[in-house]
């Protein structure tokens, strides 16, 4: 059932929709990926996995930036 509902999730979005999917079932992310959008990447990995690095990434690009004294 998680399958039709990555599939059925993934047909919604008009053409031009830029999307992940990630899955630890690799057939997933190949149906949706031969859906026939070239906008769509497939990831083969563990979401909880693939969830904490992305946030761990995403926490990098809010931190403030350092000023550097040039004078």
């Amino acid at each position: 059932s998680s399958m039709l509902l990555s599939i059925g999730v993934g047909n919604l979005p008009p053409a031009g929709v830029k999307m992940v999917c990630v899955d630890i079932n690799p057939a997933v992310v190949t149906k949706l990926s031969d859906r026939g959008s070239v906008e769509s990447v497939g990831v083969v990995t563990d979401v909880g996995l693939f969830l904490s690095l992305l946030l761990q990434q995403l926490d990098k690009l809010t931190l403030p930036y350092e000023l550097v004294d040039v004078s």
